[in-house]
């Protein structure tokens, strides 16, 4: 099952917006509170929307409700950010990708905390990518990688480990050769890809791909 979740960031069109909602068919569409509103923007309906409700009035929640979307209420004093509730609802009915929309921009802890939700354990069994225009972010795990796009595609490899060991890549200008990139240092920003295909692989550690159309 192939899901499009919607937060309540920003959604910035772009060419890696359009590849997405061009290469679904008929994905199941989720929405994480005001995310329903992104949703309708693009001619969607929500299949179902999650989370306290504070960003939709209750006008729209009934308008949506009319139009097929089970509304999933929860509470405003929760553990859980909206798009994590939304998340956990993916992961029960079954999802083997989802593509979030809307996650970054707004305020800055809410974008922070919905890259982190990519490293998730609990998650890890779902294949999660965060689109925003013309990038594409994704949480690699130890092991080969392949990175699909163009040549003078942006590439940058962010760990999200104190120690990311081992990093060999391939089709980069920049190449990392059984390399350790550390937390905090920017070495790993701004790549640039030779070819309609590239490849990362490390033995330890958790790495952020940000895969930006052309030049970033």
């Amino acid at each position: 099952m192939h899901i499009l979740l919607f937060a309540n960031g920003e959604l910035n069109r772009g060419v890696m917006l359009a590849r997405v909602l061009d290469s679904l068919d008929s994905p199941r569409v989720i929405c994480a509170d005001g995310g329903a509103l992104h949703a309708r923007a693009l001619g969607l309906t929500p299949h179902a929307i999650i989370g306290d409700l504070d960003s939709l009035t209750t006008e729209q929640v009934a308008d949506f409700k009319v139009a097929g979307a089970e509304i999933i209420q929860h509470p405003p004093e929760k553990d859980e950010t909206d798009l994590e509730l939304a998340l956990r609802h993916c992961q029960d009915i079954g999802a083997k990708s989802v593509h979030i929309l809307g996650a970054l921009g707004g305020r800055f802890d809410q974008t922070i905390a919905n890259i982190l939700l990519l490293a998730h354990p609990e998650f890890s069994e779902i294949r999660i990518e965060v689109v925003d225009g013309d990038q594409v972010l994704r949480l690699l795990q130890p092991g080969a990688h392949k990175i699909a796009g163009a040549p003078g595609d942006t590439v940058s490899l962010i760990p999200l480990a104190a120690a990311v060991e081992g990093v060999t890549t391939s089709q980069l200008q920049y190449p990392l050769r059984d390399e350790t990139l550390y937390l905090g240092p920017a070495r790993g920003i701004s790549n640039v890809m030779l070819a309609d295909a590239a490849a990362v692989e490390f033995d330890s550690g958790l790495l952020l791909l940000v895969h930006t159309s052309g030049r970033a």
